[in-house]
């Protein structure tokens, strides 16, 4: 049987930006009336290549086929003319209008007047039902799109897509704000419009959709083509092993830190059926005092979605914490702060530095949200406080009153730690405290957590770096697709984790 030529290729896509390559001779072939899954981690060049395909930027050297037509797209304007649409993880419609008018922007059905042109809104209206009606939608397209929930809004966002005779539509990140029961009706959808033969890009970090939805995977690691696969010949283990760049092989040994004895006292904070409708499946978990607990999974597992939880970013739907023995509920990070927690975001340079602030100004910011007016440290306190801490986490800094802004990420991030610190927490949560940093200032980071578990400090470490959590953690939680999957002991391989990882019966 003759395979039909694919109904968008592209050959030999490379990027740079100045001396750095971030996509080197890609190549990738999408078929009409197939769902093809794009994976990679983080880094692998899959966003680069979306904004590629849908004319954001331009290739420094390939060439694409679209429908017999060669030639990149300029704009996204042109890329869209051309049947390229896009359907992104964040909705980027207008929540302000009503559906019909989010659907139609920029295109609206329109009277004839010899004075010019009205918009025909009884016609807008009626075709715009008829779109929604493609994606199994019915609902009132004049209320304002914002009084719709996340999972109609993506239906909204790829009925526009059909209106504007899409060919190709990009699923980019979808399902990461939806419930399992919006994911299934999604899905439906999805094979829905794969009938219809229209050929689909599905991007998406979750193991379990690939394999629900996915004809054919194609896998980028670090800007560089891996392979293609169909998917039914492609199990979620040599999936992994693709995007990581080697093979899973438990009998690996390496040097890590001393293994200890499972511990049997108290937990210090438990956490029981703890989730977010959309975001974590409800979980249970315990962090002892005196133990990093490392939180591992691919990207997209919800590592940083449990901490939010925890600590107060975000509202829990489900579940209960327990704090020594006593039941707790923290409505924002005040709370979470006056029970001894503290948190070093993902985002340091959004979330976490004050840049143009001093050190000392940074390590005494959460010390004195903590405790407002009934501690009032004088500029000379702070800095004696501020000192200690330079000398105690060795960050490499003129003074106290330097801003920190003029630090190396890796002083960056620990004078985020000494801000926390500061407030003397019982547990600390740790949001990829090593990321974007030298290989020597991880290292002394991660001698500083252990130091801390040592003086009794209750520790959750979170990384995207495997190693990384296996070589720190006393306790590894397992995190797959916004779900625990399990737990492994410290002192396991990389690759444990991994195959507890891509474990089906999980």
């Amino acid at each position: 049987m003759t395979q039909p030529k694919p109904l968008l290729s592209v050959e030999s896509v490379t990027k740079r930006f100045g001396d750095a390559t971030v996509l080197d001779n890609i190549r990738f072939r999408l078929f009409p009336g197939e769902v093809h899954a794009l994976m990679g981690q983080n880094g692998a060049g899959k966003s680069t290549l979306i904004k590629i395909l849908t004319g954001i930027i331009q290739p420094t050297a390939g060439h694409m086929v679209l429908d017999g037509r060669s030639g990149w797209p300029g704009t996204a304007a042109e890329a869209q003319s051309l049947g390229i649409s896009t359907v992104y993880q964040e909705v980027n419609l207008c929540p302000n209008l009503s559906v019909a008018e989010n659907i139609f922007s920029g295109r609206f059905p329109s009277h004839g007047w010899a004075q010019g042109r009205r918009i025909n809104w009884s016609q807008t209206h009626r075709q715009a039902q008829s779109l929604l009606a493609r994606v199994g939608l019915s609902i009132d397209v004049t209320r304002r799109l914002a009084d719709y929930p996340v999972a109609i809004q993506q239906l909204v966002a790829i009925a526009r897509a059909l209106g504007i005779q899409a060919k190709v539509l990009i699923l980019d990140e979808p399902t990461s704000s939806l419930d399992d029961d919006e994911v299934h009706a999604l899905f439906g959808v999805v094979n829905r419009l794969r009938q219809e033969g229209l050929a689909i890009l599905f991007v998406t970090h979750f193991l379990d959709q690939v394999y629900a939805v996915a004809d054919r995977i194609t896998v980028l690691r670090n800007g560089t083509w891996v392979g293609e696969w169909q998917a039914e010949a492609l199990p979620a283990q040599a999936l992994i092993e693709a995007m990581v760049g080697r093979e899973l092989n438990t009998s690996q040994q390496r040097p890590l830190h001393e293994p200890r004895e499972p511990q049997t006292s108290p937990a210090w904070l438990t956490a029981q059926g703890l989730g977010q409708s959309g975001r974590l499946q409800p979980m249970d978990l315990e962090i002892r005092a005196g133990e990093v607990l490392g939180v591992a999974g691919l990207l997209g597992a919800g590592r940083t979605e449990l901490a939010r939880l925890l600590f107060g970013l975000d509202a829990a739907d489900s579940g209960a914490i327990v704090v020594e023995g006593r039941s707790v509920r923290f409505l924002n990070p005040v709370d979470a702060i006056a029970q001894g927690l503290a948190m070093c975001p993902e985002e340091r340079k959004t979330d976490g530095i004050f840049a143009d602030l001093s050190v000392r100004e940074n390590i005494v910011l959460a010390l004195q949200a903590r405790s407002g007016i009934r501690l009032s440290l004088n500029k000379s306190e702070q800095g004696e406080m501020a000192d200690r801490y330079i000398r105690t986490l060795g960050i490499k800094t003129q003074d106290a009153e330097t801003p920190v802004g003029l630090l190396s990420g890796g002083n960056q991030q620990k004078v985020i730690i000494a801000r926390w610190l500061a407030t003397a927490p019982r547990l600390l949560i740790l949001d990829e405290p090593t990321r974007g940093i030298d290989v020597a200032a991880k290292q002394e980071i991660m001698e500083q957590i252990l130091a801390l578990a040592d003086e009794g400090m209750a520790v959750m470490f979170i990384s995207s770096e495997m190693s990384e959590v296996v070589r720190v953690a006393h306790r590894i939680l397992v995190l797959r697709d916004r779900r625990k999957v399990g737990e492994l002991p410290g002192g396991v391989e990389e690759d444990a984790v991994y195959e507890l990882i891509a474990d089906e019966h999980h």
